[in-house]
């Protein structure tokens, strides 16, 4: 196993340009990490990476899309969405360390640990997967010290990756004789989430809590996030990388960034495209979230009704044309009917992503016969 010892930008500017209590604090640093073993998670892989011809290692698109997908698709495309990484230890201290991508840390509506942090779970004695610790970005060059004294044992944790932002390198950190085992990532099927801001993870507070994490831990199966912020957009050129990949399931959630025109120019021929390629896969087109706030704004209402009544219509055209393994979720009830499921009346908040996750499970559980 790969141990790394890069050192980063931060600390190396700390030490030329640092005062005597910057220096002081680093030193510090070091002999708080002086017994800190660590491993670069490339050496083993993460799990939620649909191609591995990327140009970054955490790119969720291959490298060729940047000529084949609009600019903004590809920009979108360097967050490391949906991706996580799988170890064991019985380490009582977990620690971080990795490199942005962007310098943009945070949203108005997002925070950082959302946007940029990493999150920690780990299995409990039952095997359910349950949150840990999460990251505080304050700067591109993090090291976080996430997790210490720890229960004793060893069990196996699950770090999700940042939501909004990308990652150049990325390290995890335990104590010096510690046990450590890497976990590869699942090799089944996974599902592929197609879709806008709401399934890139806006406005999680954290990555673990986006939809696509949630129902991988749900479900026990691996996931792909290609949610891409406002470009969602059912378009051929994402449709065609979408069939290079072998799913279980593709989940396609793109109306809120469609209307009615687009949604009957694009749904028919995307879902023909991913059936000419991949005969048997089940495909699930949903409905957009009802705004919370729609009660008040005619428009809202009127464009929830009429990009629903073409996505309705492009799927009954496909049944009658013979299109098998088709299937469909209402998005009524999506973020509930209380209105308290979105920071802003349109991305999901924990409660608005939990919601999600419970309308889509029954429905994926139903389509993979998983009861």
């Amino acid at each position: 196993m790969m141990i790394s010892r890069r050192s980063f930008s931060r600390n190396l500017t700390l030490t030329i340009c640092g005062s005597s209590i910057a220096i002081k604090s680093l030193a510090g640093q070091a002999a708080r990490s002086a017994d800190i073993v660590w491993y670069d998670v490339e050496s083993w892989g993460v799990e939620g990476k649909g191609w591995q011809n990327t140009k970054r290692y955490y790119d969720r698109l291959p490298g060729k899309a940047e000529e084949l997908v609009r600019q903004a698709v590809w920009d979108l495309s360097r967050h490391s969405a949906g991706m996580s990484v799988r170890f064991a230890t019985d380490s009582k201290e977990i620690q971080v360390r990795y490199q942005l991508y962007s310098e943009n840390l945070a949203m108005s509506h997002m925070p950082a640990t959302g946007v940029s942090g990493v999150d920690l779970y780990a299995e409990d004695e039952l095997g359910v997967e349950r949150w840990v610790s999460v990251a505080r970005p304050e700067e591109q060059s993090v090291e976080a010290e996430l997790a210490k004294d720890l229960a004793p044992g060893e069990r196996t944790y699950r770090l999700y990756l940042p939501l909004y932002n990308g990652v150049d390198n990325l390290e995890i950190g335990i104590n010096a004789g510690a046990s450590w085992t890497p976990i590869d990532p699942r090799r089944e099927k996974p599902i592929v989430f197609y879709g806008t801001s709401i399934m890139h993870g806006a406005c999680a507070s954290r990555p673990g809590m986006s939809i696509s994490s949630i129902l991988s831990r749900r479900l026990k199966k691996p996931v792909i996030n290609l949610g891409f912020s406002g470009n969602g957009r059912m378009e051929q050129e994402v449709g065609a990388l979408l069939t290079e990949l072998d799913p279980c399931l593709y989940a396609i959630d793109c109306l809120p960034n469609m209307n009615e025109q687009t949604v009957s120019e694009r749904a028919a021929p995307l879902v023909r495209q991913l059936r000419l390629a991949r005969q048997a896969t089940p495909i699930l087109l949903v409905e957009d979230r009802s705004f919370t706030n729609s009660a008040f704004f005619p428009r809202r209402q009127e464009r929830h009704r009429t990009s629903r009544h073409a996505l309705n219509e492009s799927y009954q055209e496909l049944l009658a044309d013979g299109i098998n393994n088709l299937y469909y979720l209402a998005g009524d009830k999506l973020l509930g009917f209380d209105g308290e499921g979105a920071t802003d009346g349109s991305h999901p908040n924990d409660l608005g992503m939990v919601r999600y996750a419970d309308a889509y499970e029954p429905a994926i559980r139903s389509i993979l016969g998983k009861f």
